[in-house]
Order: structure tokens, then sequence, then C-alpha cells
């Protein structure tokens, strides 16, 4: 069931199970002040397609239909996909999400937005819980190999800064690698 206020800015959605159930799961947190102001920071997440341009396992996020989108993640060669809903959005201030039944990857989070002190931009804290595939075991594997959830997450979230910030991502992509001494 969804359900709109007046001006169709909040949408909620009710579902009989949580994404993740309560005490499973991995959760991550990250913050970031962006120099840019809350509502251009805001409009550009809400724009779920802009998210491609600076998380870099997303292959593609497409809108399916009102508060519905489809996600493709790969890492490493593994293709995982789900679709999610927004269940909460305040303008300027919070997008959340869970993932639909079914999915890959049960995941559920939050992207609250806040002004920084002094006119500094807008504080970014991401709140990600997920189930991964072949449960905490599988996490723990992957955090051997230096692919868990919250270096992915940081990496993002500064990319993020720095797209925001000044239009481009820095990369060592390309670069010639220069001779080491003997």
């Amino acid at each position: 069931m969804t359900i709109r206020d007046e001006d169709s800015t909040r949408v909620s959605v009710r579902r009989r199970e949580p994404a993740v159930k309560s005490g499973q799961g991995i959760k991550v947190q990250k913050t970031v002040t962006i120099n840019r102001p809350l509502a251009e920071v805001y409009s550009f997440w809400l724009n779920l397609e802009n998210l491609t341009g600076f998380m870099k396992h997303l292959n593609s996020v497409r809108t399916v239909e009102g508060n519905i989108s489809h996600w493709v993640v790969k890492l490493d060669g593994i293709t995982v996909e789900w679709d999610a809903e927004t269940i909460e959005s305040r303008p300027n201030e919070l997008i959340s999400w869970r993932s639909l039944p079914a999915a890959e990857v049960d995941n559920a989070g939050s992207v609250w937005f806040k002004p920084a002190m002094g006119n500094r931009g807008t504080v970014v804290k991401v709140a990600l819980k997920y189930a991964p595939p072949g449960g905490k075991s599988a996490s723990k594997v992957a955090k051997v190999f230096g692919k868990d959830a919250k270096s992915v997450i940081e990496d993002d979230m500064y990319r993020l800064k720095s797209l925001l910030e000044t239009g481009e991502i820095p990369t060592t992509e390309g670069q010639p690698q220069g001779n080491h001494s003997k």
C-alpha cells in the first residue's frame, strides 16, 4: 500500500516483513561533508540515475515505476540485481529505501541531509544494512580481499564529494607507473 501526503513528497510503503530482519545482516554508516548547498546535494541524490556516476560498482539503476527502482551491481565479474522501493522521502532531509522480496541481496538504508555548521555545505550520512548472498561468512571472505561494504561506501562517498565539489572524480587510472629504484 502506498501512502502520499498532499504535496506527494513523502512516500511510505507498508510490507509484511522488513528487507533485512533485526539481528541479521551487516550495517554500514558513513558521513561526509560536501561543500555544496543542501538542496543541490539532495536533488542530485534523488535522481537515482546519478548514483552510477560515483558508485563504482553500480552498473545501473533505473526507476521502474513510481517509487520502485531496479538496481544492477557488478563486482569482480559477478552481477547482482534487485528491485527496491523508496519508503520515505522528505525534501532536503531524508531518502529511505528497502529491497523488495526475492531480492538477490536483501538491503535497506537511508541517506540524511543537513546543513553543515558555519555555512560549509551539506552533511550527508548514509546508513545501509544488507544481508550478503552466502550470509556473514561470505562477507568475511570478501573483507579479506578488500571488498567489504564499509570500504566501498567510504570510497563512493569520497567520489560523490569530489564530483559535486569539483565536477570530476580524481583517478590514477591510465597514468604511467613510475620506475622503482633498486
